[in-house]
């Protein structure tokens, strides 16, 4: 590989997905760059240094002298900014950037920015594919599949869709979406953030230099502060008004609707559950300020089935519906989860709830609520299950579990016909599992062997 001499250097921290990703297009567009890596042997070492041989490549505890060389530090999503050489460098003039500033400085089409604690994946998807259905040429990435620089090895789209962590933003200083959002705020990676505060500040970073923006009207911490002149767009899971997605009674079947026009039947979409409508709402909201066609957004909501991973139907055991919400990962996802597929069950059918992990510092109390409401038995696994247990004793029946087949086995004991079993475990999966994939997997797994 040679690359065009330049006295500009960029450090790419973190030899991850996206830290690879920047690499690839550093290189393929010429510009001069290092790699470090706070691992010491980070996985597939030995081929990257086969592929990049003339690169320098550190690895280990990050060296601040080092990092002091750079013009610009590119940092990977996984490795917090907060480290120290990271900061030393930054007080010495060095600016802090990461794959989506790269990103945006290369592309000129509108992009679509989410994030939020819940649901950015399954709206990020569902608005691509309402981009696809009415034949626009869209780009979909960022946090969920494709890093976003990968997307341009294929060349310039017409519309980009990106789902955005709060990791991703910290170090995003040239977004200017076209359209952007904060779907929910709910507590979560509290073991990198000091508190609240600190998380909700990264979050609606996305709102920087935005040409329009949509809020949920259920969830105040949603709200942006915008310049005057940037229009705001809302949805609820309520009457729907101008410029606010929401709900309408027609001949007593309930409508997703449009100020005062009525656009589909709820129960003509494919994803399951209440919270699944508030996730269609938001879409619709999204897609409209990009442009796409009504009737292809409405053509998609009829046929998107959801993501996996994310309440997704299992299989049906002798009456017992089976669904898969691994990728749960915070307590708001769970709750969010609970309330969804609980307000849809007929009395006397409950829930039977599986849950545990690792919970990032979170406090479970909001679980106490709705696990009150809609749950019969809890059945806990993982590193925080008594920490659960200690939450939600009292709320419900609650029992222990060894392993993901015991938890499958126990709630199989005390559902009965017309109850759901609902993976949701509103924690992180990497103290027993490769990750949510792997624990969802292996719920499947279980669940089909019954």
């Amino acid at each position: 590989m040679s690359l065009i001499s330049s006295d500009r250097l960029k450090i790419v921290i973190g030899l991850g997905l996206t830290g690879l990703s920047c690499a690839r297009y550093l290189a393929r567009t010429g510009q001069r760059f290092a790699l470090a890596d706070t691992r010491e042997v980070p996985p597939n070492l030995d081929e990257i240094r086969r592929i990049y041989p003339d690169v320098d490549i550190r690895t280990g505890d990050l060296d601040a002298q080092f990092l002091k060389q750079a013009d610009e530090l590119v940092l990977s999503p996984g490795v917090a900014k907060s480290h120290p050489a990271i900061q030393e460098a930054l007080s010495s003039g060095v600016k802090l950037i990461g794959d989506i500033d790269l990103f945006c400085r290369e592309v000129s089409a509108p992009i679509v920015a989410i994030t939020g604690s819940n649901a950015k994946s399954t709206v990020t998807s569902l608005v691509g594919e309402m981009a696809k259905t009415a034949g626009i040429d869209v780009g979909v990435g960022g946090n969920l599949g494709l890093p976003v620089l990968d997307m341009l090895s294929d060349g310039e789209k017409a519309l980009y869709v990106l789902e955005l962590s709060s990791f991703q933003l910290e170090t995003t200083h040239e977004l200017r979406a076209e359209v952007a959002t904060v779907l929910n705020v709910s507590q979560d990676h509290l073991d990198r953030y000091p508190d609240m505060q600190g998380y909700y500040q990264a979050k609606h970073r996305i709102f920087r230099g935005c040409k329009q923006a949509v809020e949920n009207l259920d969830d105040a911490l949603t709200h942006p502060l915008l310049p005057a002149g940037v229009p705001l767009w809302g949805y609820r899971l309520g009457k729907a008004d101008f410029r606010i997605f929401g709900l309408q009674d027609v001949d007593g079947e309930e409508w997703l609707a449009l100020g005062t026009e009525p656009l589909m039947p709820v129960s003509m979409m494919k994803m399951p559950g209440r919270h699944n409508v508030v996730n269609a709402l938001s879409a619709l909201a999204l897609g409209t300020l990009s442009g796409i066609p009504m009737n292809a957004m409405l053509a998609a909501l009829k046929a998107f089935p959801g993501l996996d991973h994310r309440c997704q139907w299992v299989a049906e055991k002798q009456g017992v519906a089976f669904y898969n919400d691994s990728k749960g990962t915070n307590v708001g996802a769970t709750v969010a989860a609970l309330e969804g597929l609980g307000s849809e069950l007929k009395a006397p059918s409950k829930l039977v709830l599986i849950a545990g992990g690792e919970g990032k510092g979170a406090d479970f109390g909001d679980l106490i609520l709705p696990v009150k409401t809609y749950v019969k038995t809890v059945i806990l696994i993982g590193q925080d299950a008594d920490i659960l247990k200690q939450t939600l004793t009292g709320s419900a029946e609650v029992l222990m579990a060894d392993s993901m087949e015991e938890a499958v086995n126990r709630s199989a004991e005390v559902a009965v016909s017309g109850d759901v079993v609902l993976l949701s475990p509103a924690c992180a999966s990497f103290d027993m599992f490769k990750g949510y994939a792997d624990r969802g997997q292996q719920f499947v797994k279980w669940v089909e062997s019954l």
